[in-house]
């Protein structure tokens, strides 16, 4: 027996507020404001890392690399225990653009497929996340050094 055009668009309207019903709503402002949040407070604990290297004595070069160290160090450890992924969740972008967030991109899927083994488990799934950003910075890097070589040449860059 063949649906009746009332009865398709009875199922259409049916479908629209399922739709509508499941679809998540976000509020742009409030995303914006906690991905600001956490993103600062990342930032923070940087500049308090780098204060405190600093305050040791190390100078800057060494100092921006021991905070980098610790912030990913401090991002795996809680990537591990399930923290990270929260964190995420709520602050958005906020956790994921900082280094913070490439050291949870990495750690994830090897913590993820573990079970699978060494070679296959995390050998193969290590970078999935990670890897078109070390390709494509690696490449990108490249041709900026090839620009940078060739103005050397012609004498435009001493």
């Amino acid at each position: 027996m063949e649906e009746t055009n009332q009865e398709k668009q009875q199922k259409q309207k049916e479908y629209e507020q399922y739709v509508k019903e499941v679809t998540p709503t976000h509020n742009l402002w409030l995303q914006m404001l906690k991905a600001f949040l956490v993103g600062g407070i990342i930032c923070c604990i940087g500049q308090f890392i780098l204060n405190y290297a600093g305050g040791m004595g190390l100078d800057k070069q060494t100092a921006g690399s021991w905070c980098s160290l610790i912030l990913v160090l401090i991002s795996v450890i809680l990537t591990g225990f399930g923290i990270y992924p929260k964190i995420v969740k709520w602050g958005g972008a906020g956790a994921l653009v900082p280094i913070t967030g490439f050291a949870n991109s990495v750690a994830a899927p090897a913590i993820e497929y573990k079970a699978e083994g060494q070679v296959f488990g995390i050998g193969c799934k290590i970078f999935t996340i990670a890897g078109p950003v070390i390709l494509y910075g690696i490449f990108a890097s490249w041709l900026l050094g090839l620009g940078y070589w060739a103005c050397m040449l012609m004498g435009i860059v001493k």
